[in-house]
């Protein structure tokens, strides 16, 4: 059964995160409230791909420059 994947993309070799998966079928897609539904679900883990991409060029800019990814707050806080 065909299936809508939603991947992060990687910099490196590690490969992507899968954020959504869902199989289908063609008859799904006949149903305008399935059809609405699943644009949504799409647009929902879109986003959380898109925020997990984000967080982790955070993180490798941290690590690159040698930082604890902290945001400033101290230790003695």
């Amino acid at each position: 059964m065909p299936q809508i994947l939603v991947v992060t993309d990687s910099v490196d070799t590690s490969g992507g995160t899968v954020v959504y998966r869902e199989r289908i079928s063609i008859a799904d897609l006949s149903s305008d409230h399935f059809s609405g539904q699943l644009v949504e679900r799409v647009g929902w883990a879109v986003g959380d791909a898109s925020n997990l991409e984000r967080e982790s060029r955070h993180l490798r800019h941290i690590k690159a420059h040698g930082g604890t990814g902290d945001r400033g707050v101290s230790a003695a806080a």
